[in-house]
């Protein structure tokens, strides 16, 4: 199977391994079946489930619709492969977004500071500038190591990465490393720092350690044009379903 061909499966088993490294890092429920994994976490968390295969079984759905039922916050769902209907969990608005792969190939510099992220001050900046970058009301008010808790770290294929501008922290990512396999999660600009070549830079800077390996991410509208431009290409379409309230 080519490497295209494999993407939205590689993206699904990769979205597996950053949301199980989170679940545990942040001390919630990791649940794993052959069709899904999910993370049931606390009341501004909420129910993560990822579907794994194309063809969930009777007993997967069953199971997704219990969890989703006992959540105790809200409910977000992803199918890679958009086969799966999972409108029946809820009041769900639903929509779809590109699975994006980049073959290995060099990647440039980018024009401004960025690093991976190994002290708490910057995995704190990082934490804020994706909530405040994604507007993720869940997390305010603001909780420090709530999002990005300190174990996140030493979390296995997992890195973060800021950018800084103007000796500030402007941007975030989340890397992770999947059975030879790179994914991106959260690339994060705040208001304040778009349109200045923060996002770009970001995913340079974070490209460079991936440059030998494959590497995939599921594209925001907004986010499309910039992954485009350094080389991803679209080769399927994710379902997402996300509680209203």
């Amino acid at each position: 199977m080519s490497i295209e061909a494999e993407a939205p499966l590689r993206q699904a088993r990769n979205s597996a391994a950053f949301w199980a490294a989170t679940g545990r890092s942040r001390g919630h429920e990791v649940i794993r079946r052959r069709g899904f994994l999910a993370v049931a976490g606390d009341e501004r968390a909420g129910l993560r489930v990822l579907l794994q295969e194309p063809d969930p079984t009777a007993d997967d759905l069953a199971e997704i619709t219990e969890l989703a039922a006992l959540a105790k916050g809200p409910v977000d769902a992803e199918d890679p492969f958009s086969v799966t209907d999972l409108s029946h969990l809820g009041e769900m608005r639903s929509w779809r977004m590109p699975v994006m792969l980049r073959p290995p190939a060099p990647v440039a510099e980018p024009v401004m500071e960025v690093v991976r992220v190994n002290a708490d001050a910057d995995l704190r900046a990082a934490e804020r500038a994706v909530i405040a970058g994604f507007e993720l009301s869940r997390f305010e008010p603001y909780l420090a190591g709530e999002m990005f808790p300190t174990a996140l770290l030493g979390q296995p294929g997992v890195a973060v990465f800021v950018a800084r501008l103007d000796g500030e922290v402007a941007g975030a990512c989340v890397t992770v490393v999947e059975d030879g396999f790179g994914s991106h999660y959260w690339v994060g600009t705040p208001e304040a720092f778009r349109s200045r070549g923060v996002g770009r830079a970001v995913m340079l800077g974070s490209l460079a350690p991936l440059a030998g390996s494959p590497v995939t991410l599921t594209a925001s509208k907004a986010g499309r044009p910039l992954y485009e431009s350094l080389g991803f290409t679209v080769t399927a379409e994710s379902t997402w379903w996300a509680s209203r309230s």
